[in-house]
């Protein structure tokens, strides 16, 4: 138990993506303050670096796998990106913040551990693997988090077996204390052979191909409506690699990169656990921070942030609901956060599926 606990709360060790700067960019988009992408050759991005994937070929598309589903995400994004052809774009920050990143991965790695108090969950998980992949809506929501605070919206996969681990996770998280600002940011995480791998391009391992879609990004959040994603974890059927998508009117299929199956010695034939919920991580003053929407899921299910059409890929890749699955809940701390699984049928002009909605305040006695 110890171990799949630790699976699901290694998000925390949070790193920011950097572009080569041994690599001149074709081309470069500042779409904010201190937010500037580089379109990177794509046989010369940072990703290929890893001494692992020293004879790896890129992959441009993947197999596709076709999802029986009515919508994808609603969210827009007012500076669009689009790099030059034979280019993708690579978030660009300073050393400081890769140093301190760093060190944070290196105290968090095991953020059940008495280093690193603070750390709740929310959400659902299951272990009848092998899976192929999971995809759900996740809602974005922008919240008052404070600078030593994170929190975190997530779906992700792992295996783990003698206390190694490999998994992926992607979604939105909010952590002002690396990103330098309180905005939504999407990402991308990994964990791989011996125990390697990072957050969205921090270091190599991710193979960005999309010109358009980054692994990292602000997002833009609406006042009026839900903002959600709809974002799709899933192993290429033919080179076991595992693709990175998001689901949207824009592009219905936005593939935005991969893990290389190189990275992995334990999802070569799929994972053994899946799961989705929201995650946060205290300050060293025992403050937890909001999670969700910041209120319990006691009311409507507009009244508190939802995960919704949550489908996973069985070991033949074919999708089922998760709920087809034997599903443990999983919420550690009550005081101050809340899961409740819904039971209406028809959300924003489609089927949910499965779904649930979860969060809460937050507070000063949230528990270790």
């Amino acid at each position: 138990m110890a171990l799949v606990m630790n699976l699901l709360l290694l998000l925390f060790s949070v790193a920011l993506v950097r572009s080569d700067q041994t690599t001149t960019p074709l081309k470069s988009f500042k779409i904010g303050e201190n937010v500037t992408y580089d379109c990177i050759d794509i046989y010369k991005q940072p990703g290929l670096d890893h001494p692992l994937l020293k004879n790896h070929t890129i992959q441009v598309k993947p197999s596709r796998i076709q999802l029986n589903s009515q919508i994808g995400n609603n969210i827009t994004h007012k500076n669009k990106l689009k790099c030059p052809d034979g280019t993708v774009p690579v978030l660009r920050n300073t050393k400081e913040f890769i140093t301190n990143v760093n060190l944070f991965a290196e105290k968090y790695v095991h953020p059940q551990s008495a280093d690193s108090p603070g750390t709740h969950i929310a959400g659902v998980r299951s272990h009848a693997g092998p899976y192929r992949g999971i995809q759900a809506w996740v809602e974005a929501v922008d919240l008052k988090i404070e600078k030593d605070q994170a929190s975190y919206s997530q779906i992700y996969l792992g295996s783990g077996v003698n206390q190694q681990i490999n998994y992926i996770s992607t979604g939105f998280m909010i952590n002002p204390g690396f990103f330098g600002d309180g905005r939504v940011w999407s990402y991308g995480f990994w964990k791989g052979k011996d125990g390697k791998g990072c957050y969205n391009t921090a270091c190599s391992g991710f193979v960005q191909v999309s010109r358009t879609i980054p692994i990292v990004q602000p997002i833009a959040i609406s006042p009026t409506e839900s903002s959600l994603l709809r974002p799709f974890i899933h192993q290429d059927k033919n080179t076991g690699n595992w693709w990175l998508t998001h689901l949207g009117p824009d592009e219905p299929y936005g593939d935005i990169g991969y893990w290389p199956k190189e990275l992995f010695n334990l999802l070569d034939n799929g994972a053994n656990m899946v799961g989705v919920g929201g995650v946060v991580k205290a300050s060293p003053s025992g403050s937890s921070p909001p999670m969700g929407k910041g209120t319990f899921p006691d009311g409507g299910r507009r009244s508190s942030a939802i995960f919704a059409n949550i489908d996973v890929l069985n070991s033949d890749f074919e999708q089922s609901k998760i709920n087809s699955f034997p599903i443990e809940i999983l919420v550690d701390s009550p005081k101050c956060y809340g899961l409740r699984v819904g039971t209406v049928k028809w959300y924003i002009r489609t089927r949910l599926g499965y779904f649930f909605n979860y969060g809460g305040p937050g507070g000063n006695s949230c528990g270790v």
